[in-house]
Formats: structure tokens, sequence, C-alpha cells
């Protein structure tokens, strides 16, 4: 986990794991960021992104997936930016904020291991 703090406060994270616990998808990440409303629009997300990623290809990971809520369209343009592409919506997926959500998924795919296994 990432973690942001400024003036001894958490003000967003990133985290990652497992995108499904079957083994043929253990090269397959899914992951989260968040950063709170007050500190927004001031490139904690792009960071902590940024590091996500740069954790991921260390790691030797092929996919990365965002799981985002289809109507937010800031975070999809983040994603974007960092060359996500669009994998597929899953409608009203979740309900929160008295309304049903859809579900969009973004990949991102990285270099992978050299020499993957199916183990």
């Amino acid at each position: 986990m990432l973690v942001c703090e400024q003036d001894n406060k958490v003000v967003g994270f990133a985290t990652f794991g497992p995108f499904r616990a079957w083994p043929a998808y253990k090269y397959s990440i899914e992951h989260s960021v968040y950063v709170n409303k007050e500190y927004r629009k001031k490139g904690i997300g792009t960071c902590l992104l940024k590091e996500l990623i740069a954790i991921a290809k260390e790691k030797e990971y092929m996919t990365l997936i965002a799981g985002i809520d289809a109507a937010n369209e800031k975070s999809i343009a983040m994603h974007k930016n960092f060359g996500f592409v669009h994998s597929g919506t899953i409608k009203k997926a979740g309900f929160k904020f008295n309304r049903w959500l859809d579900l969009a998924f973004y990949q991102l795919e990285l270099n992978g291991p050299k020499n993957p296994t199916e183990e």
C-alpha cells in the first residue's frame, strides 16, 4: 500500500491485489487509488498511480486492472493518461449514494514476466 500524507494526515492511498484467486490470473492485479476530496487536483492521484505502476512492473505483473465508477470522469481521464484502455462495463454493479453504479473496467498491459509459468 502506498500512502500520501500532508501535515501528518493521510490524504490519499493506492493499493493493489489479486484480480482473481485462481492461478491462471496470477499475473493480473486490480488496483485502487483514493484521494481525499479536499486534496484533489493537486497531482496526488497521478503520483500514486505512477508509483503503483512502477511497482507492478518491477514485480513483473502483466495486466493492471482498474474498476472505476463509470460516472467518475476524472479517474477515467487519469487512467487514460497512463495508457489504460476501456475493456468493458458492468451495468448496475453496485449501489451507492442512493443510485445504481455502472462499473467500468480499464486495463494497462505491463511488461509481464520473462518466463511465465502456470504453477
